[in-house]
C-alpha cells in the first residue's frame, strides 16, 4: 500500500494523500496509449513505484515499459517534487 509523501521545509509540512499520489501516478501512465492500470492502490513507497498495467495488443511491450516509467516519474516530480528511485511496470495483461 502507498505512504503518505511528507514534505517538510522551512515554512512549515505538506502532507500528499496515499490516494493522491496512486490517483497522480495512474494518470500518467495512462497518457501512454494503449495503457490501463489494472487496479487501485498501488505501491508508492520509499521512493520506487510498482505499477501493474495491462496493454493493447500489437504495441511494443518494451517501448510502452519505457513509455510508461518516464510518464509516472515526469509527473511524480512535476506535481510533488518525488524524484522516484525506480518505476517498476509489470505488463500483466493484453487487451
Amino acid at each position: 500500500m502507498t505512504d503518505a509523501l511528507v514534505l517538510t521545509e522551512s515554512g512549515g509540512t505538506i502532507t500528499i494523500a496515499a490516494d493522491v499520489l496512486d490517483r497522480i501516478v495512474r494518470r500518467a501512465a495512462e497518457e501512454v496509449d494503449g495503457v490501463k492500470v489494472r487496479r487501485r492502490g498501488l505501491d508508492v513507497k520509499d521512493g520506487r513505484v510498482a505499477l501493474p498495467v495491462a496493454v493493447r495488443y500489437g504495441k511494443v511491450l518494451a517501448a510502452v515499459g519505457e513509455q510508461v516509467q518516464s510518464r509516472v516519474a515526469e509527473s511524480l516530480r512535476a506535481s510533488c517534487g518525488l524524484d522516484p528511485a525506480a518505476v517498476d511496470v509489470s505488463i500483466e495483461e493484453l487487451t
